[in-house]
């Protein structure tokens, strides 16, 4: 007869034993991947996850409470990360899901900006207006000319034009700013004239006076309907955020890696040669959306004018990072340039986990400039490879 013995294990060791796994975890080296395209290098493993988050946010560490060591508050994925250099650490202003489904934002930081990220011991306390958020989620941060580090962000809430549609929901824009990542002002929503708002980021300079934003207004929760494209507006102020004037400057393109929606990604970075931005484009599968990264680059005294856009995505999601809640989805909202001009490109994977990609603006600059831009048709692409080709097999 076989007979079950179960070994107890003494409540304080297998405290310390999930503080040790999770210590090895946040320890782990990473490395760069040894194969590339030349214009930036992957790095082996994800820079943060679900168990990357500490242990005590998640379990009840009292023995009376929680005899048994039952993980009472989970974490489902931390992706969709802010980013910025501060006090000299990397710092990711991190879209934590609980098992709950309900998004928080909570600050990590790093030493090197591609391992060892320790979150901060308390997420971020957001302040809610009057009209609660139901979810918020997607912080990009800027550090503006004003002096203000402003976190504009995700606002979700039940859309109450549809009592009984349980999914039917409304997004804004919300706006916080901070001096420190830890005290937060919440600002009134952004007030636009477009319907609901996506993706908005606050360019780190005044224009003319003005504060300068890049949007992306969509007629519904998820679809853009006829809207969709990065749009741009000024606004007075940010204390009461008013675009009355939203124009787009990229917009969706038929058979094209943003045929169904795009949106800006971080706050552009400012070059000799112009501001660089990052955005995502998505196009729909018969397995579902597609979410891509892509690069252009627009004027330094205009940055609403585009003057090189590349053809195709820059970074698409690959092998483990096509699995998760949401898959086949690349997706940035923020990045950092270094005191050394190396460009650290903070990606979620998936809805799931965050990466991490570095290149630098020297090797963006020249992506950008020199890749061909898209002819839109099969022939032109034939017609646009094939001078490459004459041009290579001269010089082989």
């Amino acid at each position: 007869m076989i007979t079950n013995q179960t070994t107890v294990v003494p409540f304080k060791e297998k405290v310390n034993r999930l503080l040790n796994n999770h210590e090895a975890l946040i320890q782990k080296k990473n490395a760069p991947q040894p194969w590339g395209n030349g214009v930036y290098h992957r790095w082996k493993n994800p820079i943060l996850t679900a168990a990357h988050t500490p242990v005590y946010w998640r379990y009840d560490l009292d023995e009376k409470s929680n005899p048994h060591l039952l993980e009472r508050q989970g974490i489902n994925a931390t992706f969709n990360a802010g980013a910025m250099l501060w006090q000299g650490k990397y710092i990711l202003a991190v879209r934590v899901e609980g098992d709950d489904r309900k998004s928080f934002f909570a600050i990590a930081e790093s030493q090197n900006g591609v391992d060892n990220f320790r979150f901060w011991d308390y997420p971020i306390t957001m302040p809610e207006l009057e009209h609660p958020d139901t979810n918020v989620y997607d912080m990009r941060l800027t550090q503006h000319e004003d002096g203000w580090i402003y976190g504009l962000f995700c606002t979700e809430r039940k859309d109450e034009n549809f009592p009984n549609d349980l999914s039917a929901a409304e997004a804004q824009c919300g706006i916080a700013r901070t001096k420190d990542l830890i005290e937060w002002e919440r600002l009134p929503d952004l007030i636009t004239y477009s319907g609901q708002q996506r993706n908005v980021v606050l360019h780190p300079e005044f224009i003319d006076g003005k504060y300068g934003l890049y949007t992306r207004p969509q007629d519904g929760f998820i679809s853009v309907g006829t809207g969709g494209g990065i749009g741009w507006g000024l606004s007075e102020s940010m204390v009461n955020a008013e675009i009355k004037e939203e124009v787009i400057i990229d917009n969706k393109a038929y058979h094209t890696i943003k045929e169904i929606k795009n949106g800006q990604g971080p706050a552009p970075i400012k070059t000799e040669k112009g501001w660089l931005h990052l955005a995502h484009g998505v196009r729909n599968t018969a397995a579902g959306l597609r979410y891509v990264l892509y690069l252009f680059l627009t004027d330094l005294a205009k940055p609403w004018i585009i003057t090189h856009a590349p053809s195709g995505h820059f970074i698409a999601p690959k092998g483990a990072e096509r699995v998760g809640d949401v898959s086949n989805v690349a997706f940035c909202n923020g990045w950092i340039v270094n005191e050394k001009n190396e460009v650290f490109i903070y990606y979620a994977s998936s809805d799931t986990r965050m990466h991490v990609a570095t290149s630098s603006v020297e090797v963006l600059l020249d992506y950008v400039m020199n890749t061909p831009e898209d002819g839109l048709r099969s022939a032109a692409s034939v017609f646009t490879r094939k001078k490459l080709i004459r041009k290579n097999l001269k010089i082989m």
